[in-house]
């Protein structure tokens, strides 16, 4: 049997894909339309891991043959043991990522289901701040910024879903060699406030990456 191998956001995608599948087996009535998207269905699929094996391709594949709502739902039950968890997290980890906030508010760690994340993010009310914490390049990074709620939906930055959104605006550590002391730059973007419905849409990480690469340099 094959190690874990599908991240959360792949794992997503392969979702998205078998809802999109599922919904033309079920009301496209022209055959070669069904069969191209089970070809358009596969090759995205494919196409989140470049560098899988024959193997993995094989058991990543079986999603062009399903046809009913219990062939889909037991393809993605069948893929639940080759997720690839989040390295658990502890407070203590959580405590070094942020050592600047002494009374720092962490998640009900015990309670994440770590196979269903990309990262680990929570809200503090009282201090208005939101965490994210992040596996780069096998380092846990982890990201602070504060956030104003939008108080309406908009597209989320991370997921490009329409969820409930809040302006998260994080300070830069890197700094230009000729800038003064009291220089500083701040990067936002809106994002979900609910991490756990960001986690369920998130379908890529070039975006995540790209702004804690921009904000821890």
């Amino acid at each position: 049997m094959n190690k874990p191998f599908i991240r959360n956001h792949q794992y997503n995608r392969i979702k998205k894909q078998a809802d999109l599948l599922l919904h033309a087996c079920n009301t496209v009535s022209d055959p070669k339309v069904v069969e191209s998207l089970r070809y358009s269905a596969l090759s995205k699929v494919l196409e989140a891991f470049p560098d899988a094996s024959e193997l993995m391709k094989q058991t990543l594949g079986n999603i062009s043959t399903l046809n009913t709502a219990a062939e889909f739902q037991q393809y993605l039950r069948s893929l639940e043991p080759y997720l690839a968890e989040f390295e658990k997290v502890t407070e203590k980890q959580l405590q070094k990522l942020f050592p600047k906030n002494k009374k720092l508010k962490v998640p009900e760690l015990d309670a994440i289901d770590y196979r269903y994340v990309t990262y680990v993010g929570w809200t503090d009310i009282a201090t208005n701040k939101l965490f994210i914490v992040y596996r780069l390049n096998g380092q846990l990074v982890g990201v602070e910024g504060k956030y104003t709620p939008a108080n309406k939906k908009g597209i989320c930055f991370l997921c490009n879903r329409h969820e409930e959104v809040a302006l998260f605006s994080a300070i830069t550590k890197t700094r230009p060699a000729s800038a003064s002391p009291d220089y500083y730059k701040a990067i936002g973007n809106y994002m979900c406030v609910n991490s756990d419905a960001c986690n369920k849409n998130i379908m890529e990480v070039s975006a995540l990456e790209k702004f804690i690469h921009d904000v821890v340099g």
